[in-house]
């Protein structure tokens, strides 16, 4: 292809030249959607007290918060169709201008619906985004690299999660919409993408001629996208109930609560950090990486002491640093550069669709069960069962070959 670079590194491990700063923008670009989804939680008080007197506005605030995550779970398929025909730098380096410009918006808008509106089109900017980062990362490496460095896009959201939350909170002393400034980041981030990240060269199987049109793999991906709906909603439950929880053990504290919640996300960074040292391939681990959600969860679900609340956290939040990169890595083996795109997409939207169900299903279970420690105890037999089911699956597999 003229005009492109093969980038691939070498499975041995080896970075190739330039790798470290392409793989900075992308983790960077991985961080945008973690942005829109922390950045304004702490100013949403001070929002809902400005649009009091607007119809609806108890419901149309929190809405501002989460419309952009249900965006970017329904319409990153539709991100990674358009990544596979366009072309992931250009499309990455366009979404993140829209980004900065719809992010910005709130901030000279005095309608309601009109802010919400800015925020349907941030998710749809963030649906591209997530995926050509995530593609690229295929794309520009292999092997133990590849693996570090989605290992890595999880830990950069684990961790920026916690410094947008508290960067939020004090630009939000402020005012309600000075939060939305920080948005403006994609336009410093837009043009060092546009020099710096070269157009990846595709790379043919084996037998396969460059204009020959195939299927996409549907049914190749469908198993580890049904597998990672039920992993987010694993990966998303201490962040989103852990403060309930400890309130139910009645820790008032938001204080305890921030450092009870900072532990299990710095687990969640270790966790991914192990992921890079660990011998075999992500699959074979998928078993004792599930056992270890469920074990740490039937502790949060057993617990009586804010004590024993948090050890369970750290454990099932060690489980879910290393899960996370482990689906990606397993998902991302299955395709060939002329569907990375698309699959991508498929896999984005299965795990933010699982993050947007995930509370739904526990309060749902709650309701049913009488406690919400009863709920997560539930989900942990939920996800020891499929520990046992993918161990049995995998013994299936090797006496089969």
């Amino acid at each position: 292809m003229p005009g492109s670079v093969s980038l691939s590194a070498p499975a041995s491990g080896t970075v190739p030249a330039g790798g470290r700063l392409r793989a900075t923008l992308l983790m960077a670009g991985s961080c945008l959607p973690v942005l829109g989804a922390v950045l304004i939680a702490p100013v949403l008080p001070k929002m809902q007290d400005h649009f009091d007197s607007v119809p609806g506005a108890k419901t149309l605030v929190p809405v501002v918060l989460t419309v952009p995550a249900l965006a970017l779970a329904l319409l990153a398929p539709f991100a990674g169709v358009v990544v596979d025909r366009l072309g992931r730098k250009r499309l990455l380096v366009v979404a993140t201008v829209l980004y900065a410009v719809f992010g910005t918006a709130p901030l000279w808008l005095d309608s309601l619906g009109a802010i919400v509106a800015t925020r349907v089109l941030v998710g749809i900017a963030e649906a591209a985004i997530m995926t050509c980062c995530t593609t690229l990362i295929g794309d520009y490496y292999s092997g133990r690299v590849r693996d570090r460095y989605l290992a890595l896009q999880t830990m950069c959201a684990s961790a920026s999660a916690t410094a947008f939350f508290a960067v939020g909170g004090a630009l939000g002393s402020a005012g309600w919409r000075a939060p939305f400034w920080m948005y403006a980041v994609g336009l410093l981030l837009a043009p060092a993408m546009a020099v710096a990240l070269p157009k990846p060269a595709p790379g043919l199987p084996s037998g396969q001629l460059a204009d020959e049109k195939r299927p996409f793999p549907v049914r190749r991906l469908a198993g580890i996208c049904a597998l990672t709906v039920f992993g987010a909603m694993v990966f998303y439950t201490v962040p989103v109930e852990m403060s309930y929880l400890m309130d139910d053990l009645g820790v008032k504290s938001t204080g305890a609560i921030g450092l009870a919640t900072a532990l299990a996300s710095a687990a969640t960074v270790a966790g991914s950090i192990a992921f890079t040292k660990l011998p075999g391939e992500p699959a074979g681990r998928l078993p004792v990486v599930f056992a270890l959600c469920a074990l740490g969860f039937v502790v949060m679900g057993l617990a009586t002491s804010p004590v024993l609340l948090i050890a369970g956290a750290v454990l099932n939040c060690l489980g879910t640093g290393v899960l996370l990169p482990s689906l990606l890595t397993v998902a991302l083996s299955k395709l060939e550069y002329a569907d990375r795109g698309r699959g991508t997409g498929l896999w984005l939207a299965a795990f933010f669709g699982g993050e947007f169900v995930c509370p739904l299903v526990l309060i749902a279970v709650e309701s049913a069960t009488g406690s919400l420690a009863a709920a997560v105890g539930l989900l942990g037999l939920a996800a020891a069962l499929t520990a046992c089911g993918l161990l049995w699956a995998g013994r299936r597999a090797s006496s089969v070959v």
